[in-house]
């Protein structure tokens, strides 16, 4: 459950509105779930929209909403709602963002204590117009947990921090017990599905962690189904090795609505079964690859898993 704090109505995505349409196709059986509707999602609802919350969960459409809410698993999405970028994939609005919430920090690792939240999930919109890209909004968050709810593990899913000197530093040095960044698709896909970033710089940004802090764990993601080749994915997996990078989550690309990069190909439950046992082989300490699998999904059960096989490496 990604959490953002309700800023105002707006054009979701006025620089898509000109895009020629991408029809949006039929979903296969494996991708489909049930309609949530159980009694502790309907109470997290009431509750988020009692209190004028809104959540990437529901804009993004996400197929593990009612499977997380039912849970009550927690991801809270910092820095308001609106993004800086216009990436292909996501459906998170772009524009010009709020300035930032200096008491954002303290209400997020208040509600982390409340929930007896034994794993937590920090992520955020990337903040090109701030001078630090919020590292220092992040750490601060980080640091208030700490504080707050000692015993909760946490994980921060960071923006790049494209052209933003010493903003790594910062959140590292907050100490946060996983350190996930999403390369999100292969380089050649870049310039089309991911126009704001780099990925040799996002690749590295993971590396210069273990070279800040070789303790801390580091994750990133992948999206298939947008037009990459095996080959591609499994250079991919080789670059984030020599990086070092202990976990990889690999899940299928679903498009939000017909202004964003259309679904290439759907990946076979079985194909994504081979891509895990190919990633364990290069090396990962910890894998995630389905066609639901998504960054924060099972972030929790998959960080004790992580933190279990480097015990036994």
């Amino acid at each position: 459950m990604v959490i953002v704090v309700k800023t105002g109505s707006k054009l979701r995505h006025p620089e898509k509105a000109n895009k020629p349409d991408n029809p949006i196709r039929r979903k296969p059986e494996w991708i489909r779930v049930k309609a949530p509707g159980s009694k502790v999602y309907s109470e997290t609802r009431k509750l988020l929209h009692g209190n004028s919350l809104v959540t990437v969960c529901e804009e993004a459409s996400c197929p593990n909403i009612g499977e997380c809410w039912s849970q009550r698993h927690s991801a809270f999405m910092i820095m308001g709602e609106t993004c800086t970028r216009a990436c292909a994939f996501c459906n998170v609005a772009t524009g010009v963002p709020q300035p930032l919430d200096a008491g954002e920090p303290a209400r997020v690792a208040d509600a982390v204590a409340k929930m007896g939240l034994k794993h937590v999930v920090v992520t955020s919109v990337d903040r090109d117009d701030l001078d630090d890209g919020g590292a220092g909004h992040i750490a601060d968050t980080v640091r208030e947990i700490r504080l707050a709810a000692p015993k909760t593990t946490i994980e921060v899913l960071t923006p790049d921090f494209l052209r933003k000197d010493g903003a790594l530093e910062i959140v590292v040095a907050s100490k946060p017990d996983v350190f996930n960044h999403n390369l999100e698709t292969v380089p050649h896909l870049y310039p089309s599905i991911r126009p704001g970033a780099r990925y040799f710089h996002s690749l590295r940004l993971l590396q210069r962690v273990k070279e800040l802090d070789d303790q801390m764990f580091t994750k990133s993601g992948l999206m298939v189904g947008l037009g990459e080749k095996r080959s591609d994915i499994l250079q991919l997996m080789d670059d984030m090795r020599v990086a070092d990078i202990d976990f990889i989550t690999i899940g299928q690309y679903l498009q939000p609505t017909s202004k964003h990069a259309r679904v290439d190909r759907f990946v076979e439950p079985s194909e994504f079964e081979a891509l895990e046992k190919t990633a364990y082989a290069k090396g990962f300490l910890m894998v995630s690859a389905s066609p639901l699998t998504r960054s924060s999904h099972h972030a929790g059960e998959d960080f004790e898993k992580l933190r279990a096989a480097r015990l036994n490496k």
